[in-house]
């Protein structure tokens, strides 16, 4: 069994369309196991009761946002170090520093492409294959 095979990424994202774009970019890097939440409480249950290897988040989300959901993820100690990637539709500095202080490991702005999403995965964990 690959990696990949085995490597299960949270997609975290309230617009349908949003999750369908990012789980179709990571089918096409050969990741298996996503597992989708609607809203960053959604996603905070998910990670309490079985923590995936990674999070994809969007920033601007009902409930929890992105940054309060990192947040929480580093907070408690089962997932403080899971990798984080933050996606956002502006490219608000003051967001970015606030991310980098609570321990983002990369962030995308969108539109993204699936390369780029790839090289952001990349960064944080080693080469795809």
């Amino acid at each position: 069994m690959s990696f990949l095979e085995h490597f299960k990424v949270l997609v975290v994202d309230d617009t349908t369309t949003s999750r369908m774009l990012i789980t179709d970019a990571l089918q096409e890097m050969g990741i298996r196991k996503i597992s989708i939440a609607k809203d960053g409480e959604q996603a905070l249950r998910m990670m309490m009761e079985q923590p995936s290897h990674m999070v994809i988040s969007d920033f601007n989300m009902p409930k929890l946002d992105g940054l309060q959901l990192l947040k929480a993820i580093r907070s408690y100690g089962p997932t403080r170090a899971t990798p984080f990637i933050l996606l956002t539709g502006k490219g608000d500095r003051q967001l970015l520093e606030a991310a980098v202080s609570l321990g983002v490991n990369n962030f995308l702005t969108k539109p993204f492409t699936t390369p780029a999403l790839k090289k952001a995965i990349e960064a944080i964990v080693g080469i795809l294959k």
